[in-house]
């Protein structure tokens, strides 16, 4: 209904802004992210919107970047995986190192974002693995993250490409990388240790 509001930021608080626009105040429930993406009280913004329309409630959810409503609308599509927990989830960590998590099928991260369990964790995974692709990783370095995080990002991404240059399915590749993703900081090494892991050495 709503794609997108841009106003004046009149309220920063936990978990939502006020955004003055056509003389009306509108309330979003946003992320974390979004509200750090925010600019101070005053200033104009553009917030892409979703609406929820329950039997109990209507609430407008707002957010930074076209990418985070995306994710958002991935979420919620997961069963067991409401508005307010996708919310937790995106403001859990960087949009770019959940999109890596969700792409190597990396539970222990997902499962890390409040409300999340190993079970919900699992269902996320599988459900979204084939909606996320190494593109949504490389396109969204995150301004906010550490560069090393970005670059090591980088470099799981690049292995698995290659991986999958190489032969080897999506699948075999994000398994084979995530399973070594620790243990190495350069797409070289990453590759290596992975085709030693795939070949049982």
């Amino acid at each position: 209904m709503f794609a997108f509001i841009e106003g004046q930021v009149c309220e920063k608080a936990g978990g939502y802004l006020v955004l003055l626009a056509a003389g009306v105040g509108w309330q979003l429930s946003c992320s974390n992210n979004t509200l750090q993406a925010a600019p101070a009280v005053g200033s104009v913004m553009r917030c892409y919107t979703s609406l929820s329309v329950r039997e109990d409630a209507v609430e407008l959810f707002g957010f930074a970047s076209r990418e985070e409503k995306e994710m958002f609308l991935r979420l919620i599509s997961v069963s067991g995986v409401g508005p307010k927990t996708a919310l937790g989830m995106l403001g859990s960590m960087p949009l770019r190192e959940l999109n890596l998590a969700i792409l190597l099928g990396d539970v222990n991260a997902l499962s890390r974002a409040p409300g999340i369990g190993k079970k919900t964790a699992q269902r996320i995974a599988l459900e979204l693995k084939d909606k996320v692709s190494q593109a949504d990783v490389s396109a969204q370095a995150d301004a906010g993250a550490a560069p090393a995080a970005s670059m090591a990002a980088d470099s799981v991404t690049e292995a698995i490409e290659a991986l999958i240059a190489l032969g080897y399915s999506s699948a075999e590749a994000r398994n084979a990388v995530g399973g070594v993703r620790d243990q190495a900081d350069t797409p070289e090494e990453l590759i290596r240790l992975a085709l030693r892991a795939m070949a049982g050495m």
